[in-house]
């Protein structure tokens, strides 16, 4: 075995067990230690593990973002499905805050209700809105985040005070027990300021996001009313969201729980 495919190996397998000690590396392997050991110097140059006594980890903090573009296409059936069942939740003549995530974009797409308000950062968004019949749509003003294609800043801030909304749907980077979390700071403050000026809170995130920790925390899951995602949580996250009393949406089920 070459050592690119050990590389894709080790990454596999702490995905799956989240450590690995150096003596597993060589009984599974078949390598010696030295090469076991040369090949987790290499992997934690490339950033994919952290080297701890003996053996390795993954870090706990994801740090690769995608850009809009990528982020269109990753498990697009997954966002689908969750933007279907979020749509449901929104009925005619609501006055809703949408942000950039392409699961969000999903949810739009489906909306099939009347005389709409929507308020977005997102450019794409904004866009794709003007293709429906009886919307009004809010483009919040400020500096464009070219690859993210979101709108940020003091000038976003200050025009998002002038609204009140009955729903927002927001996507997530990560979702953890300790609340949401992204690599974009800049946004976090806009979202935070969402949250208070809305008077229900959906946040669409799918089984990808769950026990995904980013850099920048965002809010914790008090200030959520209901997440709508593709499958169950694990246990922990069920615990925290049910003493939070955030409503868990599963699309596909065709029921809720709490």
């Amino acid at each position: 075995m070459f050592q690119e495919e050990r590389l894709i190996a080790i990454v596999q397998k702490l995905n799956e067990k989240q450590r690995i000690t150096v003596t597993e590396i060589c009984e599974w392997l078949q390598i010696s230690w030295d090469t076991a050991r040369r090949d987790l110097i290499k992997l934690e140059e490339q950033g994919s593990i952290i080297r701890t006594r003996g053996g390795a980890m993954l870090p706990s903090i994801s740090k690769e973002v995608p850009n809009y573009e990528q982020r269109l296409q990753l498990d697009t059936p997954s966002k689908q499905a969750i933007g279907r069942l979020a749509a449901t939740l929104i009925h005619d003549g609501d006055y809703l805050y949408t942000d950039s995530s392409t699961t969000v974009r999903c949810a739009m797409e489906s909306m099939r209700t009347r005389r709409n308000v929507v308020v977005t950062n997102s450019i794409d968004l904004a866009g794709m809105l003007t293709q429906k019949d009886e919307i009004r749509i809010h483009l919040l003003g400020g500096l464009l985040d070219n690859e993210q294609r979101l709108v940020f800043g003091a000038r976003t801030l200050e025009m998002l005070s002038e609204y009140q909304v009955d729903k927002a749907l927001l996507g997530t980077c990560g979702i953890a027990p300790h609340g949401l979390t992204t690599m974009f700071e800049e946004e976090s403050y806009l979202i935070r300021q969402v949250m208070r000026k809305s008077d229900q809170v959906i946040v669409l995130a799918d089984h990808t996001k769950f026990g995904k920790k980013l850099f920048h925390r965002v809010a914790g899951l008090e200030g959520i009313d209901m997440i709508v995602t593709d499958r169950e949580p694990s246990d922990e996250m069920k615990e925290e969201l049910h003493k939070h009393q955030v409503e868990l949406l599963i699309a596909g089920e065709g029921e809720h729980h709490d």
